[in-house]
């Protein structure tokens, strides 16, 4: 497999990355933009994904690598319950929702997946073989 050397190497931060821009995108429109405190605190979650990813990794242990994996994959559950505010307040359109929410979902299972796997390697650097 291949040795990840860099956080941007990583699947799971690739995507989180994506969606954290899909975020931003669906809070500047409409009445989503003039509602500040759900906006931030979405935009936030979003963020905190790749940002605990990224942290993580350059942690340089498998231990606090996973800690900051669980922290992003709880990131991933806030994005999702928040999602349904939005929706609920007909921010975001049916299809908006459930394509950010897979989105979220799919990187929730890359993390546990990712986690799984950290937790059999005997990973001791800033290099990672998935």
């Amino acid at each position: 497999m291949a040795t990840i050397e860099r956080f941007e190497d990583i699947e799971a931060w690739q995507k989180a990355r994506e969606l954290a821009n899909d975020i931003y995108t669906v809070t500047n429109a409409g009445p989503f933009a003039k509602d500040y405190g759900l906006k931030d605190q979405i935009r936030r979650a979003s963020v905190s994904i790749l940002s605990n990813i990224a942290e993580g990794f350059e942690r340089g242990g498998n231990k606090e690598f996973i800690q900051f994996l669980y922290i992003a994959k709880g990131s991933c559950g806030e994005v999702r319950a928040q999602l349904y505010v939005a929706k609920d307040q007909n921010y975001i359109t049916d299809e908006q929702f459930r394509d950010l929410a897979s989105q979220s979902l799919r990187i929730s299972k890359m993390i546990a997946g990712f986690i799984t796997y950290l937790k059999h390697a005997n990973y001791k650097g800033a290099k990672h073989k998935p």
